[in-house]
């Protein structure tokens, strides 16, 4: 198999405009291309993280919700890489983003924490 890295991550959002304020406003997502699909009757949205990978925001009319929380089976969370833990959740907060406190992981000794999404899909920041 000749994988080489992670293409994109599609998420599906229940408040299109909401979702799309934080992801790009917010977050600083740039827009690749955002359409209508009205065979769908959904917006996507592709926001670019870095040279390689994408986000695919999907806003779907009420999609059903999270079944319980990170615990549950498929996405876990979404992990960014940050140089500067401590700036970025500054920026986060400041944006009224409301930001776990700081840990440290007890097996890589990286830094991380935990926000969430307007839906609450929890969003980490690693250092």
């Amino acid at each position: 198999m000749n994988v080489k890295q992670i293409h994109h991550v599609a998420i599906i959002v229940s408040d299109y405009p909401k979702s799309k304020d934080f992801y790009v406003n917010k977050l600083g997502f740039p827009i690749i291309r955002e359409n209508y699909r009205p065979g769908r009757g959904d917006w996507k949205l592709d926001l670019r993280v870095n040279d390689h990978t994408e986000l695919e925001i999907f806003g779907v009319t009420n999609p059903p919700p999270r079944v319980t929380g990170p615990e549950a089976a498929g996405l876990r969370h979404l992990a960014f890489y940050t140089d500067d833990i401590e700036e970025t959740v500054k920026e986060l907060e400041e944006k009224g983003i409301e930001v776990e406190p700081i840990r440290v992981d007890e097996y890589s000794g990286g830094r991380f924490t935990f926000f969430k999404d307007p839906d609450g899909l929890p969003l980490e920041l690693h250092e």
